[in-house]
């Protein structure tokens, strides 16, 4: 019974390889009908890409020689390069301030704000004779206390006449206008731009220093000139009616004085057109108030 099992068996694997030997060689079959076997690879698959083939170099180590002993010397290896570090570009801030002359990069720059106000002396002369473009400078007789900075009493302040002229026959008084274009702070000059708002105490409106209209001031001295004269008349006609001869003609004076106080007070507004105003003459020492119209930027 052995004997047959294994009789079976060696059957059976010696069948098995053949079975899977004659189904590989139909599929070869197959494969040489329709194709060409030593042509296959070439035509279906791309050439394969040309590298080139690397050279080695050889380095020759020279020898020295001596009488006792022979010692090779071989040639130092190139020292390794440091990478350089290449630093990022420091980037600059633009700080040309608005209305400053200061154009390098200064971070202690302190904005003085539009609207402060300062009380100066002047230290000149200031009349509607000076012509435009003189100077006038003023000095600070008080502190003004700001963020971070105080300007002190004896800052030194420049001011422009840009206009100016002379009392008009028109009765407009003389004119000066000054504009605040410097101020002097710790030996450095920086722009500025102010105005004036009190000169000599009095209130300036429009920055323009005036002198006092005379139109009006001509329209009251007619009338008072008229009114002076019918004063005169009515004194002549009393001491012309204390005499009897004078008496008939007492009342004459004191018509021609009417006829005079109505002329002038009639003809006050066209008489009064010639009339000249009020002079501008503020002496050195004066006190004025300015105020700032931008802001300004110093340096500490």
């Amino acid at each position: 019974m052995k004997r047959l099992v294994v009789a079976i068996l060696a059957l059976y694997l010696t069948v098995s390889p053949v079975f899977a030997l004659q189904l590989d060689m139909s599929i070869d079959e197959e494969i040489r009908k329709n194709y060409n076997p030593s042509k296959l690879e070439q035509q279906n698959l791309p050439p394969l890409p040309k590298t080139a083939t690397p050279t080695k170099t050889v380095t020759t180590q020279p020898k020295t020689t001596t009488s006792t002993t022979t010692t090779q010397t071989q040639t130092s290896a190139p020292p390794k390069t440091i990478p350089t570090v290449v630093e990022p570009a420091k980037k600059k801030v633009d700080k040309n301030l608005p209305g400053s002359e200061l154009v390098e990069d200064d971070f202690t720059a302190i904005k003085i704000k539009k609207g402060t106000k300062f009380r100066l002396k002047s230290n000149n002369l200031v009349s509607d004779y000076l012509k435009e473009g003189s100077k006038v400078t003023f000095t600070s007789v008080a502190p003004v206390y700001q963020r971070y900075v105080t300007i002190p009493a004896g800052t030194v302040f420049t001011a422009t006449v840009t206009d100016s002229h002379l009392p008009q026959i028109t009765g407009n008084g003389g004119l000066v206008v000054l504009t605040i274009d410097k101020v002097q702070f710790k030996g450095r000059t920086y722009n500025a731009y102010g105005k004036v708002t009190k000169a000599n105490h009095k209130n300036i409106f429009l920055n323009n220093i005036k002198g006092k209209r005379g139109y009006w001031k001509g329209v009251s001295d007619q009338i008072d000139k008229g009114e002076a004269f019918y004063q005169k008349t009515r004194k002549t006609s009393k001491k012309l009616a204390d005499n009897p001869v004078g008496v008939i003609i007492s009342p004459i004076p004191t018509i021609v004085g009417v006829v005079t106080y109505v002329v002038n007070f009639a003809g006050s507004p066209i008489f009064s057109i010639g009339h000249k105003g009020g002079r501008v003459s503020i002496p050195a020492g004066s006190e004025f108030e300015i105020k700032l119209k931008e802001d300004i930027y110093l340096t500490l």
